[in-house]
């Protein structure tokens, strides 16, 4: 067994690979870029080593330098994680030719599998079942079109060094093949430097289900178990489970048969995973074969009760297979979500920032949290937007899914836009919890899952939390203020009391709060004294909420607003109350994070976000001119239109690159672009404007009398 490992990689990764290492009395070695100076990874690791600036480019794929420090810090292995480096066949054959270990696959392997059309081949000749499909060399425009409307639509086109969604494509007609063959390249060789393409029929309503092989240099190679893979957005998964729910003994037998075909076929050695599509008719196909550790691997480490991280150094230091395929054993069932930062209420755009507030759920032989980052880290614009995985175990399907969903509601992150309730939504949906579900599923439900057309419930629950913030608010000052008269050793003194005192009247307290829709919202609290206690009558923008909450009480604990809400029916009237809030009170704690001005409600899996405001504030009104901003830090890609052009609402005019996926900024109305801010190649900010359509001139349809 080696004694010291280098990791070459970052963020959670290399955070799993490190507590592993450890734990088997093996040193570690991290490296770390300009972004990730004070990063996790880096306290945990033993020793580290500093690459160079934030870009990937200019730090973690520098394949030389990461070999000249595993030299110099007398690192005999090299584990890659995923991503970066981890499926480059040049960097795995020089560290064979430095003489230091590589944990994973030969660079022979890793080729055979680097071009999607070359490993279907290569499937193809070991019986392994294959999708209908191009996977050429010929690569010019015609010859593509010619054998895409052979083929048949709906069609999928595709990366073929690609992986994680980019450089893909669905095409559902003849017209569209020559748009999406230029915008997958473009992406395909930003992404992977290399722009192949290749094809394949589309199907419908497939299952994501793929395989963990593990094979040794002795030549043993078994499947540990499958997973189901087909909750995905932009062919990224957002869920994975294991083992995948509803299939037969026979199928799961099969469909690892092959698996272990498809990896004796190139010779494989270390962790692998083979990936299948499943059709509706009980038919798979291989898709493809990922040569490396995936991101999905602890659901089947929680179900057969194996550290995969482990067996990748054992089998990397020559040693055989720790179980026979016959001493595999799958027992219960197990979730995994990825946390990631983003949001859900714009397209999915992958966010940046400082995660100010930061609570996991905690974590037991139930609940497992696999993560890179901390409270007060920042979230680079440089990586991948992961914040971390969260994974959920018990006996059953119902069970292990029942855990996810508390899990979900237990995990609390203020400061930048994440995920939480998107996954809650999934995991809640009633389809999902049947496994009735496809690749298409957040597609099918995706208004309900990303929370446009609100229910009636979580339109309550919008409304609770907007009462909640202005008492939370209010309590907040009167913790200030007592805070002012202590520290003035004048606990009586009327400059630090924030009752609201009219002579003769109820205190009146006024908050304003700007909402994440970036409305205004004006409360007006009236209190009044009921049982010793104050108690507050609620109004929002003027309107008395009386069918939903009509008083509201409680003070700030710590981190916790204890909070009570009490409902009265619109015919009940002062004199009962007492009895009434005795009879309908509903008590809450609700965690709370408060940076600056800006707070956060915690609510079930929601977060409510709120900035405190003059109440003076007029509410801004929104700016269709917003949407030629730039969403996010990014690359302009390339113009779509030029300069003097009329354009429609909804019209591409630009497509700018961020985190290697491409957007497109659309004209949001009939006009004449302007201008352009910015060329191909230049860098962007979030918010900078790109350019500027001159709205159309709407003419009269009226007819002038003649003079």
């Amino acid at each position: 067994m080696f004694t010291k490992l280098l990791i070459a990689n970052r963020g959670e990764i290399a955070c799993r690979i490190i507590k592993t290492a450890q734990a088997m009395g093996v040193r570690t070695v991290a490296l770390y870029s300009d972004a990730d100076i004070d990063a996790r990874h880096v306290a945990m690791a033993d020793e580290s080593f500093y690459l160079g600036g934030s870009a990937p480019a200019d730090s973690y794929l520098k394949a030389d330098l990461i070999i000249e420090i595993a030299k110099k810090s007398g690192a005999q292995a090299i584990h890659p994680g995923y991503g970066f480096l981890s499926e480059n066949a040049a960097f795995a054959l020089k560290c064979e030719q430095s003489g230091i270990a590589f944990v994973g696959p030969s660079a022979a392997a890793i080729d055979s599998m680097g071009s999607k059309s070359a490993a279907k081949d290569i499937m193809g000749a070991a019986n392994v079942p294959l999708v209908p499909g191009y996977h050429g060399d010929a690569q010019d425009d015609a010859l593509l079109i010619a054998e895409a409307n052979k083929m048949g639509f709906p069609l999928l086109i595709k990366a073929a060094y690609g992986g994680g969604g980019k450089g893909m494509r669905i095409v559902e007609s003849s017209g569209e093949v020559l748009e999406a063959i230029q915008s997958a390249r473009r992406e395909a060789i930003s992404s992977f430097g290399n722009d192949k393409l290749l094809m394949e029929r589309y199907l419908r309503q497939p299952r994501h289900v793929e395989v963990q092989v593990f094979a040794d240099s002795q030549g043993h190679c078994i499947y540990l178990s499958d997973r189901d893979c087909s909750i995905q957005r932009r062919h990224q998964k957002v869920v994975e489970e294991a083992p995948a729910p509803g299939l037969s003994d026979a199928l799961r037998i099969s469909m690892g048969d092959a698996a272990v075909a498809a990896a004796k076929a190139i010779n494989y050695e270390g962790a692998g995973t083979v990936e299948f599509l499943l059709d509706t008719d009980g038919s798979f196909y291989f898709m493809e074969m990922n040569t490396r550790l995936q991101v999905e691997h602890p659901v089947t480490e929680m179900v057969t009760g194996q550290d995969l991280v482990k067996w990748q150094l054992m089998v990397a230091s020559g040693s055989e297979l720790p179980l026979t395929q016959d001493e595999v054993r799958i027992h219960g069932h197990a979730f995994e979500v990825r946390i990631y930062a983003e949001d859900p209420q714009n397209d999915f755009l992958p966010a940046s920032g400082k995660l100010n507030f930061l609570r996991e759920p905690e974590q037991s032989k139930f609940v497992r949290i696999d993560s890179g980052v901390r409270e007060n880290d920042v979230i680079s614009n440089f990586y991948d937007p992961m914040i971390s995985k969260l994974i959920t175990w018990d006996e059953s399907r119902p069970r292990a899914l029942q855990r996810l969903v508390h899990a979900l509601a237990s995990y609390q992150i203020s400061g930048l836009k994440h995920n939480i309730e998107f996954l809650a939504n999934i995991a809640e949906h009633d389809a999902f919890s049947d496994a009735n579900f496809s690749t298409d599923f957040i597609e099918r439900y995706g208004d309900s899952l990303i929370g446009h057309g609100l229910s009636d419930s979580q339109t309550n629950e919008r409304k609770t939390a907007l009462a909640l913030a202005a008492l939370y608010q209010l309590s907040a000052r009167k913790a200030d203020a007592k805070r002012c008269a202590i520290n003035s050793n004048d606990p009586y003194s009327p400059w630090g009391a924030v009752n609201g005192f009219r002579l003769n009247s109820a205190s009146v307290h006024q908050v304003a709060l700007l909402d994440d829709e970036q409305q205004v919202n004006h409360l007006e609290l009236t209190e009044t004294q009921l049982g010793g206690q104050s108690v507050y009558q609620l109004k929002i923008n003027d309107s008395q909420l009386t069918s939903h909450i009509t008083q509201l009480s409680g003070e700030l604990i710590g981190e916790t607003l204890h909070a009570e809400i009490t409902l009265f029916p619109t015919t009940e009237n002062s004199s009962n109350c007492a009895q009434t809030i005795k009879r309908t009170g509903h008590k809450i704690k609700v965690p709370v994070s408060q940076v600056g001005e800006d707070f956060t409600l915690f609510i079930n899996s929601s977060s409510y976000h709120y900035r405190a405001i003059q109440a003076e504030v007029v509410e801004e009104q929104d700016n269709l001119e917003d949407k030629l901003k730039a969403p996010m830090n990014g690359t302009i890609v390339t113009h779509l239109v030029e300069a003097g052009d009329k354009v429609v609402a909804g019209q591409g005019i630009m497509v700018m690159e961020a985190m290697k996926m491409e957007y497109t900024i659309e004209s949001p109305f009939d006009g004449v672009v302007s201008a352009f801010f910015f060329n191909a190649g230049e860098l962007v900010s979030d918010g900078m404007l790109l350019a500027e359509v001159e709205p159309a001139v709407v003419k009269s349809s009226v007819a002038e009398e003649p003079a």
